[in-house]
């Protein structure tokens, strides 16, 4: 796609396209965007289209507090640019389509605090060691109708999971949902109900990092946006209902050299020792990882022994019970599944956290500890996860060496907003430590996540 701005005009025309919708992904992930009219793109876009940067420290009710100096300095610009190669078009709006931005400060320098920008950040840190690390995604979600009480699971019946067809999508919404994804051309290629009532996943293909995280990015602004149309409620949020399992983001990493040649196996069938020391640098930096992997209050929720999400700090081959998976394919398939992520959490940020925390193992040259073989939560060897976001912050206060990788200045903003979360969720309900999921919430989370 040209960046030539008069070019990709005449291109966007071509195609039927009148608006053009930039989008970008606020620090807790919620998809921030403006309606461009292709007619005036050249002038809108000449210098770069503006927001405030108080959405940068915004919280999910609303309220803007003071990260960065945002607040102190004025509310200054965020100045974002388009990225074409991630233009896709939305089949659900005629002659509307999509693109995500970069942003960046008013004096034109990449913003340290902006979601895409971390992860470039730490990708580069990857490519001066002759290394590109490749991503793939699974994310769960739910589908609810709304009623008078609230937001309800569609359908009911329990114990289809891998099911398909209208037991299971009795108004063809999830059908309509995958094919329009489809027209996307964003990586979607299977789907199927999960495991919980009216819980389904889609699979995207893996990819390059930071296109991987575009694709999911835009994956879930999409699900959400398609599924309001039919007048129906998509979430991600990790644990919706207390009496069902939860939503889990699940990455698999590997990384490839300047060739594309696969680097994590070994002679054998064996992992090699770049595979063994990301292992070491994930599981060593798990507790302060999942402050990023599961970044709100309702997240710990969903975690706990017996779960079917982890709960504590292991890994092992093939092991579903593990934190950490290593699949059984090898030579070029060789990779890592990490099963902590959340279906809440931002997909540029996780992505960013579990690359750095692997970098770390690579730096210092970690070996990872023995495998956990059968049903990993009786592991009492690892270590047990945290099992509040209090808990996981705390350990990312204390872990300089991720927070140097991420890059401080994100890392004290992302913090800042996750500790208001707290403090509202701790003044609002009865029992904070309770494993019952609280009005609270919903209200704060279901919607946007």
């Amino acid at each position: 796609m040209s960046t030539d701005l008069t070019g990709l005009r005449s291109q966007l025309e071509a195609k039927g396209i009148d608006v053009l919708r930039l989008v970008y992904a606020d620090i807790l992930g919620i998809t921030r965007s403006k309606d461009l009219l292709v007619s005036q793109y050249e002038r809108i876009t000449k210098n770069g289209t503006t927001f405030c940067q108080g959405v940068w420290v915004t919280t999910t009710r609303g309220g803007v507090l003071d990260g960065n100096g945002i607040m102190s300095n004025g509310l200054p610009d965020l100045i974002t640019r388009i990225d074409p190669d991630s233009l896709t078009m939305m089949p659900w709006e005629p002659g509307v389509a999509m693109v995500v931005a970069d942003a960046f400060e008013p004096d034109q320098s990449a913003s340290e605090i902006a979601p895409r920008s971390v992860l470039r950040h730490v990708i580069e840190q990857y490519e001066a060691l002759g290394l590109a690390p490749v991503v793939g995604p699974e994310l769960e979600f739910y589908i609810a109708d709304r009623t008078e009480e609230g937001w309800r699971r569609s359908i009911t019946r329990t114990g289809r999971v891998y099911t398909t067809g209208a037991w299971v999508d009795p108004d063809g919404t999830f059908l309509h949902l995958l094919r329009m994804l489809d027209q996307m051309d964003i990586g979607v290629f299977a789907g199927n109900h999960e495991f919980s009532p009216s819980q389904y996943e889609i699979n995207l293909w893996h990819g390059e990092a930071l296109r991987a995280a575009d694709r999911t990015f835009i994956f879930k602004t999409a699900v959400k946006d398609i599924v309001a149309r039919e007048g129906k409620l998509a979430t991600f949020l990790g644990k919706p209902w207390s009496d069902e399992g939860g939503s889990g983001f699940h990455l698999h990493f590997s990384v490839v050299d300047a060739a594309g040649n696969n680097l994590m196996h070994a002679a054998g069938g064996e992992l090699s020792l770049t595979a063994n020391r990301l292992i070491a640098g994930i599981l060593d930096n798990a507790h302060a990882l999942a402050a990023f992997t599961n970044p709100t209050v309702n997240a710990y929720k969903r975690l706990g022994p017996d779960t079917l999400a982890p709960y504590r700090a292991n890994w092992g081959h093939d092991n579903r019970s593990a934190m950490l998976r290593v699949p059984p394919e090898r030579g070029e398939g060789t990779r890592l599944e990490l099963r902590l992520g959340d279906g809440a959490a931002n997909p540029y940020v996780m992505i960013a956290a579990i690359l750095a925390a692997g970098l770390d193992g690579i730096a210092r040259q970690l070996d990872a500890p023995a495998d956990a073989a059968g049903w990993a939560y009786e592991n009492e060897a690892a270590a047990v996860l945290p099992m509040s976001l209090t808990e996981a912050l705390d350990a990312l206060a204390g872990n300089q060496r991720l927070r140097d990788i991420i890059g401080n200045r994100f890392v004290d903003v992302f913090t800042m907003l996750k500790r208001d979360e707290i403090e509202r969720y701790e003044a609002a309900v009865d029992d904070p430590a309770a494993r019952e999921v609280s009005r609270w919430e919903l209200d704060e989370y279901i919607e946007d996540y």
